[in-house]
């Protein structure tokens, strides 16, 4: 009955993947033990993928590449793919959008936004969920997570604002060491030239006006440089293309930027806590 389950949990993807590289092994003469033999895995491993009984994983995929792959870069572009159907499916639809974003305007009020976090931190924030995932499963929302870093290298760069609440830095995920490789690296990345990071205080609503009340926002400015909002909530999603509501979200935006902390200050409050010394 499990093995049904996971047929049935494979994609497309995953699917096309698994059959190029029968097909390859096939006509290369390779057994499973032998191609398991070239890729760091077993026969049995390699089996279970070829018959979808295990979506292939991206650490298979790589090795797969430089086993079977013979330099084509076959399985290198089928990584993104299978990545995109493993992500939570309320995501899917917004994972492309944000990778091919001219800009991005974030705002995180609980937890540090998914570009921003460490391996670490998503690990203990993943496997805290509920339902529980499987060890399994949650590797493979930590692999496409980080997997999203790669817009911050992007050549075509990507100028990305991020706006911290004060509670995300002080609510620990993970023991402290994972929280504070977590703070030392959101030191980190606000050093980058593309990423304007600041956090907005606790006491931000002490004169009656809180801009940040209504929660997430993310707005993603395209490559025809229209605007987009994103928003999830409870595992569910919301992507607006209206005009005059993303016109909303940007003024709201612009009113939470105006409450936080500048970007010099911001950066030493967050250094301050995760007691690094410069």
């Amino acid at each position: 009955m499990a093995r049904a389950e996971n047929r049935e949990t494979v994609g497309p993807a995953a699917r096309m993947a698994a059959a190029v590289a029968k097909r390859l092994q096939q006509k290369k003469g390779w057994t499973q033990e032998y191609l398991g033999s070239q890729t760091g895995f077993t026969g049995a491993a390699i089996s279970a993928m070829e018959r979808h009984v295990h979506p292939v994983s991206d650490d298979m995929l790589v090795q797969l590449e430089r086993g079977l792959g013979g330099g084509t870069g076959i399985f290198e572009e089928m990584r993104e793919l299978v990545r995109l159907e493993k992500l939570p499916e309320q995501f899917r639809g917004y994972a492309p959008i944000e990778q091919k974003a001219v800009a991005l305007w974030l705002y995180a009020t609980h937890v540090a936004h998914g570009l921003f976090q460490t391996k670490a931190y998503a690990r203990a924030l993943i496997a805290g969920g509920h339902p529980e995932p499987t060890p399994e499963r949650v590797e493979e929302l930590v692999v496409g997570r980080m997997a999203r870093k790669k817009l911050f290298d992007r050549k075509s760069v990507c100028e990305i604002e991020l706006i911290l609440d004060e509670s995300v830095l002080r609510r620990p995920i993970g023991d402290e060491a994972v929280m504070r490789e977590q703070l030392a690296y959101l030191a980190e990345c606000a050093r980058r030239r593309n990423v304007n990071l600041q956090v907005l205080p606790l006491d931000a609503g002490s004169s009656g006006e809180y801009a940040g009340a209504r929660g997430d926002l993310n707005i993603v400015e395209t490559p025809e440089h229209d605007h987009v909002t994103y928003l999830e909530i409870q595992r569910e999603s919301l992507l607006i293309t209206d005009r005059a509501k993303v016109s909303t979200h940007r003024q709201r935006y612009a009113k939470i930027r105006a409450q936080a902390l500048d970007p010099r200050r911001s950066l030493g409050f967050i250094e301050e806590l995760a007691g690094v010394r410069r």
